[in-house]
């Protein structure tokens, strides 16, 4: 009995290097530039209270071109001087510890079709160093006209007046707020029931938010 043929030596494996964890794909870089300029809100950059850059929508809101904005005051956009003064010691003045600040107020079309026309709207913003309010930011505009008309000829103390009465401040506050007594608050309030047709607070501040 003839003896089986030995075996043929298996092959050695070679041990199997450890895989490396797939990295991720990397998101599509985004272009910041296109994102500022297609924002669906009116976008500002400043310093000192100029406007540096600004987006389409802002130039949309404001009826105006790039050219007439960019390297302007944000006086530009108000009513009126001294509503511009006003508003920006308010800021300086009620600036969080974020730096960051937002009202609904009067502003001012500067160009097209609605040239001059004041309207309702919301501002919010940030300043990059809290300590200097003015010195850096950017803001935020909406346009509320569309839910919210100005219902007479407001003066600049009473338009600044409903913007506060709308937040639901009471007289002591908004005289804190503007600098004035709450009594004096008591008058414009009661100057803008008059123009306005309202009985009471409450009512006067459901017809200033109507359209």
């Amino acid at each position: 009995m003839t003896a089986p043929p030995p075996e043929a030596p298996r092959a050695r494996r070679e041990p199997r290097e450890p895989r490396e964890p797939e990295t991720p794909a990397e998101p599509a870089a985004i272009d910041y530039r296109i994102a500022f300029d297609l924002a669906p809100v009116g976008l500002v950059l400043s310093r000192q209270r100029r406007i540096v850059d600004c987006n389409q929508a802002l130039l949309d809101i404001f009826g105006a071109p790039r050219e007439r904005v960019v390297g302007r005051s944000f006086a530009l956009l108000y009513p009126s001087h001294d509503e511009f003064e006003r508003t920006g010691a308010r800021i300086v003045a009620q600036l969080d510890r974020r730096g960051t600040y937002a009202d609904d107020r009067v502003m001012k079309r500067v160009g097209g079709e609605r040239a001059g026309e004041l309207f309702w709207c919301h501002v919010a913003g940030r300043a990059l160093d809290a300590r200097q309010p003015h010195a850096a930011g950017i803001w935020s505009f909406e346009d509320l006209s569309a839910t919210r008309r100005l219902k007479a000829d407001l003066t600049p103390r009473e338009r600044e007046i409903a913007a506060l009465l709308i937040e639901g401040l009471t007289s002591k506050l908004i005289g804190r707020r503007l600098g004035i007594s709450p009594r004096t608050v008591d008058v414009y309030r009661s100057r803008l029931m008059k123009k306005i047709g309202a009985a009471t607070t409450p009512e006067l501040v459901k017809r200033l938010l109507s359209a």
